[in-house]
């Protein structure tokens, strides 16, 4: 890999962590206490908002754009950018979900694994398309200067508007 592709699968190397973790959530629903899902579906929903969602903002104002612009079309990453409002709505839903959690019924329990598993789909694949098919279009267009400038224009726009 080289340029752009390394910086940014580095940086999902640590996010793919935390989307394993919602898979294994979804797996032990009505399988763990109570007690320990809540504080697994807490971590989840930390991750969500505080990494994943600013992730998510930085690429749709750095990276899709640049990838945009090298493709000659403002419509090349419209796929991309449906992934993320899809995860938002699942987020929301989780949130809705997480804080219904004391009333376990059956449907309940299938709800917050349907929209576990959701979220888990979405990401992985998400992720992928954006390490095979995105970023290597970049390597072919940005020098090392240009590649570190937009990975680092992508940071700075991640942590302002992460919560940290």
């Amino acid at each position: 890999m080289d340029n752009f592709s390394r910086l940014l699968c580095e940086e999902h190397e640590v996010l793919l962590a935390q989307i394993e973790r919602i898979r294994s959530a979804a797996d032990a629903v009505g399988q763990m206490p109570e007690h320990a899902l809540h504080r697994n579906l807490e971590k989840i929903c930390e991750f969500l908002t505080d990494h994943l969602m600013p992730h998510a903002r930085a690429e749709e104002e750095v990276f899709y754009p640049a990838v945009a612009r090298v493709l000659g079309t403002p419509q090349a990453t419209v796929t991309m950018s449906r992934d993320h409002a899809e995860v938002s709505r699942l987020t929301d839903e989780f949130r809705s979900l997480r804080t219904q959690t004391s009333e376990s019924s059956e449907q309940n329990a299938n709800d917050l694994r349907r929209v576990l598993y959701g979220l888990y789909a979405v990401l992985k694949l998400h992720l992928a398309k954006e390490e095979e098919i995105f970023t290597p279009l970049l390597d072919q267009h940005l020098n090392d200067e240009e590649a570190h400038r937009l990975f680092h224009k992508m940071a700075e726009a991640t942590h302002g508007n992460a919560l940290h």
